[in-house]
């Protein structure tokens, strides 16, 4: 069931280049992204589409060689753009918080998981030493950690992969956080914990009303634990809609081949079929309108005008001149499961 809280962050006509040796790469341009209280969102798309590069812009904390050159980014009305470093500091692990892809690279080998998680304490809020010990302790807890108390001192390298995005998880949420968002949290992790962690963070989302960005490269994830889902590529996002509708009836031709190249969308492997061609070159002057054109078997001369994330059905928008119709859409995904 979606949520109906009021927006909590609202990213608006995002552009974000990076300044490199060999040129400028227009990482992300003209998006467009909104989530809201007790929302959980997943932002999917192939590696190098651009969204690690929009979390990290959310979270104030991109590579000092991103520039962000347009657009706004707000967090409950505040404009995070406006803001001076020590306002986004503020902001950033007690209001906001992020679960980066690899735990082992996140966290500090040196230092007790526990001291970790009594660090963000520290800095947000004014709890006394012993009170912070007892809090980690309970972060440590509710990530179902066994044997908390044992485990506050255990140091990274002494715990599982598993084990060790918990502990990311319970530094994410120790000040209790409005926004979280989950880079590729099961990244390198057995099925088995996939689901587990998955599981924890689909609870305590629910349990304290905290939006949630998902982003992953496993749509079968996303299929079972968002609300909505937004669709990268090269920069763009081309699609967003509720979940159930945009697996029944993807519109952008994008999104259609993608579903198709994942398991999620196919009954045997027999019919997973590649996207063809690359993404382009993000440091082309001439990068078309649409930079799915260029793999786009549909593609016509309506394609180089500009385009915008429009309203197709309801809530569902997407943006491209020459939408999958739904019936077609519903016709393929009969065909497929009969």
């Amino acid at each position: 069931m979606s949520p109906t809280g009021k927006t909590l962050l609202e990213v608006d006509r995002l552009a974000v280049e990076f300044r490199t040796r060999s040129g400028t790469v227009r990482a992300l341009e003209d998006v467009s992204l909104a989530l809201a209280e007790g929302e959980t969102v997943g932002l999917v798309g192939e590696s190098g589409s651009g969204k690690s590069v929009l979390s990290f812009a959310a979270m104030g904390i991109q590579d000092p060689a991103a520039r962000i050159t347009a657009g706004s980014l707000r967090f409950a009305g505040q404009d995070l753009l406006a803001g001076k470093g020590a306002a986004m500091k503020a902001l950033r692990g007690r209001e906001m918080a992020m679960i980066f892809q690899n735990p082992r690279v996140a966290l500090n080998p040196i230092r007790p998981v526990g001291k970790q998680i009594e660090d963000v304490l520290a800095r947000h809020t004014d709890l006394h030493p012993a009170a912070r010990r007892a809090r980690a302790v309970e972060c440590l807890a509710e990530v179902r950690i066994p044997d908390p108390e044992r485990r506050y001192a255990a140091y990274p390298f002494e715990l599982s992969g598993g084990m060790c995005q918990r502990v990311m998880i319970a530094i994410a949420l120790a000040c209790k956080p409005r926004l979280l968002i989950a880079d590729e949290p099961t990244t390198g992790l057995d099925v088995t914990t996939q689901a587990a962690i998955m599981r924890l963070i689909s609870e305590l989302s629910a349990e304290r009303r905290m939006a949630t960005l998902l982003i992953t490269h496993d749509l079968g994830l996303a299929r079972e634990y968002c609300d909505r889902i937004a669709v990268m590529h090269a920069g763009h996002i081309v699609e967003v809609g509720p979940t159930a509708g945009l697996f029944a009836a993807p519109r952008h031709p994008y999104t259609e081949r993608l579903i198709a190249a994942t398991p999620v969308g196919a009954n045997s492997l027999d019919e997973l079929a590649a996207i063809d061609g690359n993404l382009p070159d993000l440091r082309r002057d001439d990068l078309p309108a649409c930079r799915f054109a260029e793999r786009c078997p549909q593609r016509a001369a309506v394609c180089d005008a500009p385009l915008a994330l429009l309203p197709a059905e309801g809530s569902h928008r997407v943006a491209c001149h020459l939408p999958r119709k739904v019936a077609h859409s519903l016709e393929r995904k009969h065909v497929a499961s009969a």
